[in-house]
């Protein structure tokens, strides 16, 4: 971590959105709004499904609840950041802030955890449709559980080989990242050959994760879908089908946003565009990927006017007390 001078890394700077000042007090605004929407919407959803006896018992709901802890976490990473880089335009990260975040942020949403979520989620639909009469013995609470912790077991030890080679990496500088957060590609932009086999290594092991889970939603909704298609009943089948396409727009989303940061060319020219991708998937895909799976969900519905009725019980008890 030595410059040619002799000097030591201690601090990266995150350029961020290189406009005027009027524009950055708008993001701000815009942003933090979206930032606390998306917070209240994913707290509401963790609490409809914990206070509900219905939809605690349900692997669909336990599943949600999970990801919704995950939203927040994921937008928790980065966003405040983000936040407090357009009110304060300086940019200056440390070291050991910078790998942490890429560690804490990759793991969580871009290539490990939400990844294997969304496959599990679509394993669950697989089954819900395709074998309903074994979906109780297979999908139990104690499947779906074990199911949670693999995947957030697997989503921090995925990432834990590619940060530990490239933060042991030296850097000559420039020590500029040309985005809003810690990117791998344009830290490893900055380190100094030799790289050996770092890059290659550090692909492999963010794609691989990212194209087998891909293959494995791809299958699943695939063979949900000729399910559906042969079913007998239009009733079932259009339920079904509305199910499964808000499913679908969330991996759609999430995959279409990984897609478009590894496609968008490096460069000066891309810097802005590069800024508003990473905008899209860090703070505008966790606010709509609540609204996408609850909207039109009638039992979400339905569990929120349960809560709101016994709120409103108990808040006249106590007042009659």
């Amino acid at each position: 971590m030595e410059l040619a001078n002799g000097s030591t890394v201690e601090e990266f700077i995150l350029l961020g959105f290189q406009t005027g000042q009027q524009k950055r007090h708008l993001l701000l605004a815009i942003f933090a709004v979206l930032y606390i929407l998306t917070l209240a919407e994913n707290i509401t959803i963790i609490t409809l499904v914990h206070a509900d006896v219905q939809l605690a018992r349900l692997p669909m709901y336990i599943l949600l609840s999970n990801f919704s802890w995950l939203e927040i976490c994921y937008i928790s990473t980065t966003v405040p950041r983000m936040l407090f880089d357009l009110a304060f335009p300086c940019g200056v990260i440390s070291f050991h802030e910078c790998f942490l975040q890429y560690y804490i942020f990759f793991s969580l949403g871009q290539t490990d955890t939400e990844c294997f979520f969304l496959s599990v989620m679509a394993l669950d639909r697989y089954l819900a449709i395709c074998h309903p009469l074994r979906y109780p013995q297979i999908m139990s609470l104690d499947s779906c559980y074990a199911l949670v912790a693999t995947c957030w077991v697997l989503g921090f030890l995925w990432n834990v080989v590619p940060v530990t080679l490239i933060s042991r990496l030296s850097f000559c500088g420039p020590n500029i990242i040309d985005n809003l957060l810690c990117d791998p590609g344009l830290i490893m932009s900055l380190a100094c050959p030799p790289l050996g086999n770092v890059p290659f290594i550090c692909q492999l092991s963010m794609t691989s994760g990212v194209l087998v889970n891909i293959l494995f939603v791809v299958l699943s909704y695939g063979v949900v879908i000729l399910t559906l298609v042969k079913a007998s009943s239009w009733g079932n089948r259009r339920k079904a089908f509305s199910t499964i396409s808000f499913h679908l727009i969330v991996v759609t989303l999430f995959y279409g946003s990984v897609a478009a940061v590894n496609l968008i060319p490096r460069g000066e020219s891309q810097s802005d565009l590069n800024a508003a991708v990473t905008l899209f998937y860090t703070a505008v895909t966790p606010f709509l990927n609540p609204l996408i799976y609850c909207l039109r969900n009638d039992q979400v519905k339905e569990a929120l006017g349960r809560l709101l009725r016994n709120t409103e019980k108990w808040q006249s008890r106590i007042v009659t007390e």
